[in-house]
């Protein structure tokens, strides 16, 4: 058994907890690799082995920081088929589920492994024409070039229209997804074991417009309008934007693949929604 730590360097309490975690790993008993990095050798007894090996030579990877942290490192985690332990440093940290404080008694149980990994569904968007794709463990976002006037957008679910928007954007979020930008523009919050994608528009310039569930089997499909001034853009969980022409048509999917969550109880997800969502 060997962890993989990915400490967010940007922070410095990221890197000392990252030493500190480090160093219970190998109190247990488990090896701890560390990317190379320039903070890599801050983290004492840890081997530094080039990213792009990282992943295959561990069994689970520890992320050190917040959502965003445990989201960036996610998608490798998710192609190499290797569980994910976020520890959370940022605000709210609902991926991210191990506080500070929490570090002996569950990097002792993951050493036993006595755990728990919950599935967690991502959503792939592939436009036509195109020669890339895009996956999502959040959310997929679409937007408009500016914000001075809105946007049109029409959506179909297997081919069947559903609805035309005229919006600022449109959210499609995995559950997991929906308690971060679905829910903020007024999306409602999934069970994250539920096999569906929910579809929000942001200020969308009708107030009888309401957000949408589908089914995980469906494939929703989004049309940027013919008539819309400037392209619109598509964005996966906060990463680089990909360029859309007006009139193009994104295939929206569940994913082939999961991400793998390590827990350590059932209500983990609820907890959180109960700790961090209700009470702040």
């Amino acid at each position: 058994m060997a962890v993989l730590l990915i400490p967010n360097t940007s922070k410095a309490q990221a890197v000392s907890v990252a030493c500190h975690a480090a160093a219970l790993l190998q109190e247990y008993g488990v090896p701890v690799l560390v990317p190379d990095s320039p903070a890599a050798s801050a983290i004492s007894g840890a081997r530094v082995v080039p990213e792009e090996q990282a992943y295959a030579l561990a069994d689970q990877v520890i992320t050190v920081g917040g959502d965003g942290t445990l989201l960036r490192s996610g998608h490798a985690c998710v192609h190499n088929h290797k569980p994910v332990l976020g520890v959370n440093l940022g605000r709210t940290g609902f991926l991210a589920t191990c506080e500070v404080e929490e570090l002996p008694e569950k990097l002792y149980r993951l050493a036993q492994g006595d755990y728990r990994v919950d599935s967690r569904s991502l959503l792939l968007a592939r436009p036509d024409g195109g020669d890339w794709q895009m996956e999502a463990i959040n959310d997929l976002v679409i937007f408009g070039e500016t914000r001075m006037h809105p946007m049109d957008y029409s959506v179909y679910c297997d081919g069947s229209f559903v609805s035309h928007y005229r919006s600022d954007g449109l959210i499609l979020a995995t559950p997991t997804g929906s308690t971060a930008y679905s829910f903020s523009a007024g999306g409602p919050v999934l069970d994250a074991a539920a096999d569906v994608m929910v579809l929000t528009p942001v200020c969308a310039h009708n107030v009888h417009t309401a957000p949408l569930v589908f089914a995980g089997r469906r494939q929703v499909e989004i049309v940027t309008d013919k008539e819309n001034r400037d392209n619109s853009y598509l964005c996966a969980d906060s990463c680089p934007c990909r360029p859309l022409r007006p009139g193009q048509r994104i295939a929206v999917t569940t994913a082939p693949d999961r991400l793998q969550l390590i827990t350590f109880q059932d209500s983990e997800q609820f907890c959180a929604i109960e700790n961090k969502l209700m009470r702040r």
